[in-house]
């Protein structure tokens, strides 16, 4: 484990549902109604948090055409944004961390962009979504973009995330990791990250000119 408290970070790399903002309710709605409609059971949707819809409809619906049944899904999601707002400490943090930050998600950069607006953000210059990427989370490639993009090391940035997939490819991209506690339980995440906290206001981001640091709030 690393004690991302005395580290200097060159970029912090936030996820983006159950991380910045929650979505939970409009996400499970849109399932639901989906997987009703497509005959999917809907026991067989738990455990994809962090999962690109396009590897959760290979794995539940392999009958379906996965480019329509992909695009429904979507579809369904970017009409509800009921109550998708912006979680504890996020803004603030997103907001310190400045061009040091990225966000990295697996849903379309459509459907990042119109959640984000809803939660009020203003979004990072630098955003990694499912349109970018060939392999999603748990593999490292998403976080192994943003740091590119950003043109640092990713061994030297901190991801910030919710679920197990996430915080697996930012492990495996070399990066320090924070789980925070708002979408899995901290027993599910404990082991895969450097530091657990309920959420991001439990943590101060300071922008130097050498990096970030993180310190845990009193």
């Amino acid at each position: 484990m690393r004690d991302i408290t005395t580290e200097v970070f060159e970029a912090v790399l936030f996820d983006n549902d159950g991380t910045l903002i929650d979505s939970r309710a409009a996400v499970v709605r849109s399932w639901l109604a989906w997987a009703a409609d497509h005959g999917v059971p809907p026991e067989a949707l738990v455990g994809f948090h962090g999962v690109p819809s396009s590897g959760i409809v290979a794995s539940v619906a392999p009958h379906l055409d996965p480019v329509a049944a992909t695009a429904d899904i979507d579809r369904r999601e970017l009409e509800d944004l009921e109550g998708v707002v912006a979680l504890p400490g996020a803004v603030d943090a997103v907001a310190a961390v400045g061009w040091r930050s990225a966000i990295v998600t697996s849903a379309s950069r459509e459907l990042l962009t119109a959640r984000l607006a809803a939660a009020g953000f203003t979004p990072p210059e630098i955003m990694v979504t499912a349109n970018d990427i060939t392999r999603g989370k748990p593999d490292p490639e998403p976080y192994l973009i943003a740091a590119e993009r950003l043109g640092v090391d990713p061994a030297h940035c901190l991801v910030v995330e919710d679920a197990p997939a996430g915080l697996r490819s930012g492990r495996a991209a070399g990066a320090g990791t924070v789980a925070v506690i708002t979408t899995s339980p901290s027993a599910e995440l404990g082991s895969l990250a450097d530091l657990v906290v309920d959420d991001l206001s439990a943590l101060s981001f300071t922008l130097n000119d050498d990096g970030v640091r993180v310190t845990l709030r009193d």
